[in-house]
C-alpha cells in the first residue's frame, strides 16, 4: 500500500525496490531538512496523475487536519491567526484540505498542533520505523476507502461523507492512544 501511496500506483502494481528506497530516502531527507510532517507538494510533485488538480495531493492531509480541528487539537498559531477559518471547518463551510492550502501553505507542521495533538500525530501519522515514511494513518486511510473505485489515493473524493467515515477510525485510534495504547512496540518498557 505504501508504494501505491507514494507513487499513485493502483492495487496490485509495484515499483522496483531501488525506486521505493529512493522515494523513502527522499521523504526522510525532506523531513529532516524541512521539519514538516506532511506536505501536499510531496504528493503532487512526484508520480502524480496528470489529470488531477494539485489539491488532491492534500486530501488525506486535509481530512486529518479536519479531525484535528474538530477535536480541538489545533495549534495556538491557528487559534490566534485563523480563528474564523477554524470555525468554517467546524461548521463544514470549508474543508480541511482548503484550510491546509489557505492557512498552512499546503504543509503540515508541528506548530499546527497543540501539545496533545502533536504527540498523537507523532504516534499515529508519522512512523517510528526508519524504513517507513508514514505511520498507521495512511494505512487506515487507504483501508477505509478501499471500496472506492479509483486508481490512486489521490482520487478519493474530498467529501464530508468520506470525512465522516474516516473520523470514526480516527476517533477509535485516538481513544486507544489516550487510554494507554500509545506505546510503540519498541518502547514497551516506558
Amino acid at each position: 500500500m505504501r508504494a501505491r501511496l507514494l507513487s499513485g500506483l493502483s492495487c496490485g502494481q509495484s515499483r522496483s525496490p531501488a525506486r521505493t528506497v529512493f522515494i523513502r530516502d527522499v521523504v526522510k531527507h525532506l523531513r529532516k531538512t524541512m521539519a514538516s510532517i506532511d506536505r501536499a507538494d510531496w504528493h503532487y510533485g512526484g508520480d502524480y496523475p496528470k489529470d488531477l488538480p494539485i489539491e488532491n495531493g492534500g486530501t488525506h492531509i486535509g481530512m486529518y487536519l479536519t479531525w484535528i480541528i474538530n477535536n480541538d487539537l489545533i495549534g495556538q498559531t491557528h487559534i490566534e491567526n485563523s480563528k474564523s477559518e477554524i470555525e468554517k471547518v467546524k461548521k463544514r463551510e470549508k474543508t480541511g484540505r482548503d484550510f491546509l492550502f489557505s492557512e498552512c501553505d499546503e504543509k503540515l507542521w508541528e506548530e499546527d498542533f497543540n501539545e496533545e495533538g502533536l504527540k498523537f500525530t507523532e504516534f499515529y501519522y508519522q512512523s517510528s520505523d526508519p524504513e517507513e515514511s508514514y505511520g498507521q494513518y495512511l494505512d487506515d486511510y487507504l483501508d477505509e476507502f478501499d471500496d472506492i473505485d479509483c486508481e490512486s489515493l489521490y482520487e478519493i473524493p474530498n467529501t464530508w461523507e468520506n470525512y465522516d467515515r474516516l473520523s470514526k477510525v480516527l476517533d477509535k485510534r485516538y481513544s486507544k492512544w489516550k487510554n494507554g495504547g500509545n506505546k510503540k512496540s519498541w518502547k514497551f518498557w516506558k
